[in-house]
């Protein structure tokens, strides 16, 4: 059980600092030192970003259940 958790807790993770470097930059920030700037003027679709931002928000929702479980879980 604490493997299938610690294993999960890996994928979303990883998952999510992919999700977040997928999100366009707002501008004035790091994301216009590396590229954010010159991306933007191709523009995503607002569909997409709202795609994504879902799929931020239950990856981070999955993300967070691990911690909690794994807590609970490795409790002495």
């Amino acid at each position: 059980m604490i493997i299938g958790i610690s294993i999960a807790l890996i994928l979303a993770s990883s998952l999510m600092v992919l999700l977040v470097l997928l999100h366009k930059g707002k501008g004035g920030g790091l994301s216009d030192l590396f590229g954010g700037g010159f991306s933007s003027s191709f523009g995503g679709s607002s569909v997409v970003e709202r795609n994504l931002d879902r799929l931020t928000v239950i990856t981070g929702t999955v993300w967070f259940v691990c911690i909690i479980a794994l807590g609970l879980l490795l409790k002495p």
